[in-house]
């Protein structure tokens, strides 16, 4: 009787503790859409909180869409 692996049964998703790096051909800056305060708060890696929120409202005033272009590769 084999033993089953250990990632034999994991979803293809990322889990919690999960030290895998994302391939680079899965990272996208911008999908054509419109940027929101809340996508650059994540993009930063930051928590959503007003506080953040509101450094994303002026980043993007400032810089606007290509603000987070500056985040991610």
């Amino acid at each position: 009787m084999s033993t089953p692996q250990p990632d034999a049964h994991r979803p293809s998703d990322a889990r919690a503790g999960d030290d895998r790096a994302t391939p680079d051909d899965l990272l996208h800056s911008r999908t054509g859409t419109e940027v929101s305060a809340e996508d650059l708060v994540l993009a930063a890696g930051r928590d959503v909180t007003p506080e953040n929120l509101d450094w994303a409202r002026r980043k993007l005033a400032e810089e606007g869409p290509a603000a987070i272009d500056k985040l991610l590769p």
